[in-house]
């Protein structure tokens, strides 16, 4: 019976046991169950005793039930149908009245345990509650909670502490109380976007005003809390008071921004404004101005009075510029040592810049007393007025500094305008300086030869060497458009080194090729060559390279270079005349033109400037001043025992007038323009 029973109710409901052991646990079960079949007296409570031990051992599902019924109604066939009746009903009855017991059981364990964790959660929501009530209370930082319409329903000591009121006070208000024009530009925006519901937090630097008045200022941390559906309910806000941070940083900027010594902004600050004028949109005609300003002579006042009175004079320049250019598009900053510079602001065209400058250097010129000392002191100021549009920081203030160099340049107290044709021509200078030893290395220079005539014959007695600059941008230029610059960065000296050797050199070939009838080649040389040290060796150096006598070279030398001045240019000279070649004063009549200085000197030659032999061209008559001129200088260099050259000469009117005033040569177009070793004629 325990077998069939077992095989009967496999896998009709989920035990602890294996095949065997069912077998084991349903035989005992059987036993009892054929004792109550087989007694004589039939006892209900053994049977439903089985039944509640099936129950107790998981037997619990309603198939294993139906099948052990069937299982009796099988295995006891042939027993009186009312003892297997009473059997089955007896066994169902106690299977069933256990089944309910066991629901009934885990029932009221489910609503034990409910209960239980009502009363922990209920008992962890005081906790927390107790716990936020006691932080909220005790905390350092100003705390709040309020509804996403506004309205403050919670605030705790200390925030009442840091603004000053008492909480109800503070629970009376709303949001709009706490708005201030120092707010950041994008806290409105940040507390919108949390009321409703677009973030849940967002952190900020806000002041807020104190009772009696006066900024706090905090840092603000606010967090949305929403409801069980998900809806903002509530925005809980925490307050850090940063006054003392946030006026350290005010007084670190200000430092930053403003010049210790004179209080006034300082070139960031004016950058920082003048960057942000520039970047902004304004219209489209917006126009902006500069007045870039340097105190005159303020190194002398320095280098005299001593910097503590100059650092007074700077202070009160200062404090007057200050005063008296106020505007608030006008900004007055401090560049750095005696340099001030005003920015104005939506101009509405030069003369509003004008006007500003004229101030500027009205304020400057009236006396200042420092020190004991009453000094009287003068401005330059370069003004530039450009439009925003297509204006850059970097260009408007190169425009500024080079305009103020103008005024310098100028003449100082004054001020200048910029021009931006002048600008470009500077430019252009600046681009030939720069590349000036590359091109001299790229062998870009070469020289041109311009014949000196002979008046009594016409003959070619010698040629001048002039240098060219064959530009790959600009061109040929003439020596006008480089010398200058090259002798400003002392280019001039390996320059003209190369240009003396390169005539040297030609003249050396001529003289191979046609002997004692080669021309007398003639040189510049620079003031600042003279004052090479060099100079000497140098000249020696080439001729002896190129195998040129000194009989053949002429070295041109302006007035400057030799008059007015004592030292190591004269011993050079000297040097120079005693090496055998012929020395040359050109362009005489523009400098010193000092004959009893000039009768000490070893000259051989004078060379007069153009500017006198242009008043012999005659549209009518030559000009009487510059005849006279020209005959009493031809007359003192041939009592000197020098010949005269005359530059320029252009006409036959003038060749001729200068032949009757006993000129002995003469150079100029009338007779040839520069150009190449090829084209004079020997």
């Amino acid at each position: 019976m325990a077998r069939a029973w077992s095989l009967a109710i496999a896998g009709t409901s989920y035990v602890s046991m294996n095949g065997l052991e069912v077998q084991d646990f349903l035989t005992s079960l059987a036993t009892r169950i054929i004792h109550a079949l087989t007694s004589e007296v039939f006892d209900p409570a053994d049977v439903r005793e089985v039944g509640s031990t099936l129950v107790a051992a998981h037997f619990t599902e309603p198939t294993t039930l139906e099948r052990t019924l069937a299982v009796l109604a099988e295995q006891f066939g042939n027993a009186p149908v009312k003892r297997v009746a009473q059997v089955q009903g007896a066994l169902a009855s106690g299977y069933a009245l256990a089944l309910r017991d066991r629901v009934l059981d885990e029932q009221e364990e489910i609503r034990t345990a409910a209960l239980w964790a009502r009363a922990r959660a209920e008992e962890g929501r005081r906790v927390s509650e107790a716990r936020f009530q006691a932080i909220f209370a005790g905390a350092a930082i100003g705390m709040s909670v309020s509804t996403v319409d506004g309205q403050v329903i919670e605030v705790n000591q200390a925030l009442c502490d840091m603004l000053g009121y008492t909480a109800d006070e503070l629970r009376a208000m709303s949001f709009e109380d706490f708005v201030l024009p120092e707010d950041p530009p994008t806290a409105g925006a940040m507390f919108e976007e949390v009321l409703t519901g677009g973030r849940d937090q967002f952190r900020i630097e806000k002041p807020y005003v104190h009772k009696d008045g006066h900024r706090v200022w905090t840092d603000l941390v606010a967090s949305i809390i929403r409801d069980e559906d998900g809806r903002p309910r509530w925005l809980v806000a925490m307050f850090e008071d940063i006054t003392e941070r946030h006026l350290l940083q005010v007084r670190l900027r200000h430092q930053a921004l403003h010049d210790p010594l004179t209080q006034l902004p300082n070139r960031t600050l004016f950058f920082e404004r003048l960057t942000a004028l520039l970047e902004s949109e304004e219209d489209a005609d917006a126009r902006v101005g500069v007045c870039y300003l340097d105190v005159d002579g303020f190194k002398v006042i320095n280098d005299t009075l001593g910097h503590d009175i100059g650092d007074q004079l700077l202070q009160t320049v200062a404090r007057r510029l200050a005063r008296s250019i106020s505007d608030d598009r006008q900004l007055v900053a401090r560049m750095g040592g005696d340099e001030f510079v005003v920015l104005v602001e939506g101009c509405g065209g030069i003369d509003d810049v004008i006007a500003v400058a004229e101030t500027a250097l009205d304020t400057v010129r009236a006396p200042v007393h420092v020190g004991g000392h009453e000094i009287s002191i003068s401005a330059s100021i370069g003004v530039v007025e450009q439009p925003l549009r297509g204006t850059s920081t970097g260009e408007l203030m190169k425009a500024a500094d080079t305009t103020l160099y103008w005024a310098k340049a100028d003449g100082r107290n004054r001020f200048a305008l910029f021009d931006a044709e002048r600008h470009a021509r500077e430019v252009t200078r600046y681009e030939l300086s720069a590349s000036m030893p590359a091109a001299l290395e790229r062998r870009e220079f070469f020289v041109e030869y311009q014949p000196l005539v002979r008046l009594s014959d016409g003959v070619t007695t010698g040629v001048e060497a002039l240098v060219r600059w064959r530009h790959p941008r600009f061109g040929v230029l003439g020596p006008d458009a480089f010398i200058g610059m090259a002798e400003e960065t002392g280019l001039i000296v390996p320059l003209g080194r190369w240009v003396l050797h390169e005539a040297c050199r030609q003249a050396a070939q001529w003289r191979r090729e046609v002997a004692d009838r080669a021309p007398i080649m003639s040189v510049n040389l620079a003031v600042r060559q003279m004052r090479d040290r060099t100079i000497v060796r140098d000249v020696r150096a080439i001729l002896d390279q190129t195998g040129l006598p000194p009989a053949g070279l002429q070295l041109e030398l302006t007035e400057s270079a030799v008059m007015g001045t004592g030292g190591d240019p004269i011993e050079a000279l000297k040097a120079l005349a005693e090496l055998g070649p012929r020395i040359a004063i050109d362009d005489f009549g523009t400098g010193y033109s000092n004959f009893a200085y000039l009768r000490h000197l070893p000259v051989h030659s004078l060379k007069l400037a153009g500017s006198f032999v242009a008043g012999l061209r005659p549209p009518e008559r030559p000009d009487p001043v510059d005849q006279e001129i020209v005959a009493a200088v031809i007359g003192l260099a041939h009592t000197l025992k020098l010949s005269v050259t005359a530059e320029g000469v252009e006409t036959a009117e003038q060749a001729a007038r200068l032949q009757e005033l006993g000129c002995d040569t003469a150079q100029g177009w009338y007779y040839a323009a520069s150009g190449p070793a090829s084209a004079i004629k020997l």
